[in-house]
């Protein structure tokens, strides 16, 4: 399952993330975790230290060998090049898949070893020097929309986003790309605010979204939260000494995460796998076209001089059966 965790600056989104990343390992789950903020704390919360996540590959560096391995033999693409990053797959190009080793693993994922098993840890890459001023941070997750256009995984298997903070991640379609999205909320009226917004660009679109409240001390804090998200309000996580000890890079062991809390994150897997049963291939492809096709028309054609329209291939449907070895294309 493709499972995003978004909310405000400060909510815990990446906190909460690395939390259930750790949970899905010590659950053997196969886990491609994806730090898709420019600010990057997602390794830090997996337990790299400075160095360390200092030194993750940045997608945004690779971007080109990205494009040129996806492309494969797909007629529809005259070049690298005019890949961008809302560019979908068809007949000949190379997916991705959760187990395998590829180029683009090679180059832009390390293996993370963490107390119950390991995972793969990819980042977008922070600002540098020359982007100053001159960079649009949405370009810098291009390659990670890119990666998950052309990905198939199955069941037993998850890529874990930590997106943008705020309401920027519906600034591209990427926020189509998940079969469930988890709104980090604090029990406040300014940690609610973002929850609207998600709301609405989400109900357009069929967006799986559940509400995961952060920094709960309370009944009267799940109260609040009830009355202003209802439903969709999944579970709340307490305040934890683990995490305040792992902040202060001094992590106990996972087993010993509070209970409560470790059942929380346990609803949250329960409610990652429902979806899974929910999941319309057709309709998935149908929404990277879209957004490929209003892409193309507002700046990717004049940008790589092509009709980047004639790259979607009609017949093409991305879907799970396409992640056996034997359907895959180019090798």
């Amino acid at each position: 399952m493709k499972i995003a965790f978004v909310g405000k600056g400060g909510s815990g989104k990446t906190t909460l993330s690395s939390l259930f990343i750790r949970h899905l390992a010590a659950n053997e789950a196969h886990v491609v975790a994806v730090d898709a903020d420019i600010n990057q704390h997602l390794g830090a919360a997996l337990g790299l230290d400075e160095n360390e996540a200092a030194a993750l590959p940045a997608m945004g560096a690779q971007l080109p060998l990205i494009k040129d391995y996806l492309r494969g033999t797909n007629p529809r693409i005259s070049s690298a090049a005019t890949m961008i990053k809302t560019t979908p797959p068809g007949e000949g190009s190379r997916l991705l898949r959760i187990r395998e080793d590829n180029p683009v693993y090679d180059a832009c994922a390390r293996t993370v070893r963490l107390d119950d098993g390991e995972i793969r840890l990819m980042a977008t890459g922070p600002f540098t020097e020359t982007d100053l001023g001159v960079a649009c941070y949405h370009s810098k997750v291009g390659a990670v929309e890119l990666c998950l256009n052309h990905l198939v995984d199955g069941q037993d298997e998850y890529v874990v986003v930590d997106m943008t903070a705020g309401s920027d991640s519906f600034a591209s379609g990427m926020f189509t790309r998940f079969d469930m999205t988890f709104l980090v909320a604090e029990p406040t009226r300014k940690g609610v605010s973002v929850y609207r917004q998600y709301k609405d660009y989400a109900r357009d679109f069929g967006v799986a979204l559940k509400v995961v409240g952060n920094k709960v001390q309370g009944e009267e804090d799940l109260d609040f939260l009830r009355s202003e998200v209802g439903d969709d309000l999944l579970v709340g996580i307490g305040q934890s000494d683990w995490v305040r000890t792992m902040e202060k890079g001094r992590p106990a062991p996972f087993e010993l995460l509070e209970a409560d809390n470790r059942m929380a994150l346990q609803a949250l897997q329960n409610a990652a796998e429902d979806s899974y049963e929910l999941r319309d291939w057709e309709r998935y492809t149908r929404q990277m076209v879209h957004f490929h096709l209003k892409n193309a028309e507002s700046w990717g054609n004049e940008k790589t001089g092509a009709d980047l329209a004639a790259q979607v291939d009609p017949a093409f449907v991305l879907h799970e059966h396409l992640s056996e070895p034997s359907a895959a294309q180019p090798a």
